[in-house]
């Protein structure tokens, strides 16, 4: 199976349908819930909701999701039903499937309860197909439309004096890189306030648009670099780190002790990422959508209806 653990969770809509097609008196008793078997559209209905509850069980490699809604309705024309499937749930992944395999079910459920009224030839099933989906990467981009300037600054003692490689950072940087971000500047520096300091504002006054620190989140003494950051900001935006700690919460034990901080030093927008590479990556993870929402679209993104960036 696919691994999703590093996927924010998000609210998942998929709609499918697929069309029985069948004589006009097998129609009239969809219409009238009269056949031998009882009320085909009914019984078709928990067939199809039981199958999206299901479809794990059925298609190996679907992951099981909670599904918080499933419901099928249907269209009756005069030789024809479609049945229309729709599942909701708030996962990391999506319930296509679950939605496909529903409007399958149904269908293949109105088909048995027809087919002593009709020859074989006059029954079958066809067009069955996604028709719509909200959610995830498709709703929720987690790739910029234009490049924008990011930089990352790792602070790390033992990085900075040569004793172990970086990990985490340059984890950050190639991500960055994979969601369209350029110029991207790297740089390595100890746990030392002065020196993140003047970095932090050469960044700033070169306006460059997103700068995540990486490391000094902690609790240790050297750990300074929310301490720096924090009086610098102009605006504080304490949901991100709070999107980032809740992922990560969900993941070890520990994030709850990140103390990382967010928000605009001028016209950058600033993040301060824990120094592991699990914590960053998984940082990264849960605030990218978010990230190039805000730099699109609010405060020197552009315009967003009803939201940031409007005149009010």
């Amino acid at each position: 199976m696919k691994d999703v653990s590093q996927k924010p969770d998000s609210k998942r809509i998929a709609r499918a349908t697929a069309t029985l097609h069948a004589p006009p008196h097998c129609i009239a008793l969809l219409r009238s819930g009269e056949t031998e078997k009882g009320d085909a559209l009914k019984t078709a209905r928990v067939a199809g909701i039981l199958a999206a509850k299901r479809t794990d069980e059925l298609i190996p490699l679907c992951h099981p999701l909670p599904i918080h809604r499933a419901d099928i309705t249907y269209e009756l024309a005069e030789a024809s039903v479609r049945v229309v499937a729709q599942v909701e749930t708030i996962g990391p992944t999506g319930v296509e499937m679950e939605a496909l395999t529903a409007a399958s079910l149904a269908a293949l459920t109105l088909y048995d309860m027809l087919k002593p009224y009709a020859e074989p030839e006059e029954l079958h099933i066809d067009d069955c197909r996604l028709e719509r989906k909200l959610g995830g990467k498709s709703h929720y981009r987690r790739t910029l439309s234009a490049a924008r300037s990011a930089a990352v600054l790792v602070l790390s003692d033992t990085v900075a004096s040569g004793a172990k490689p970086d990990t985490a950072g340059a984890h950050v940087r190639d991500a960055l890189g994979a969601a369209g971000f350029a110029p991207i500047e790297y740089t390595v520096l100890p746990d030392d306030p002065h020196l993140l300091g003047n970095a932090l504002l050469s960044l700033r006054e070169r306006k460059v648009e997103l700068v995540i620190t990486v490391g000094g989140t902690g609790l240790g003494p050297r750990d300074v670099t929310v301490d720096v950051v924090k009086p610098m900001l102009d605006v504080e935006i304490p949901g991100i780190m709070e999107a980032a700690r809740a992922f990560g919460q969900q993941r070890m034990p520990f994030a709850m002790l990140s103390r990382g901080v967010a928000g605009y030093a001028g016209d950058t927008l600033i993040l301060t990422f824990p120094g592991s590479r699990g914590g960053a990556s998984e940082s990264l993870a849960a605030t990218l959508p978010g990230l190039v929402h805000l730099l699109e679209t609010g405060r020197t993104g552009g315009k967003h209806p009803g939201g940031y960036g409007e005149a009010g």
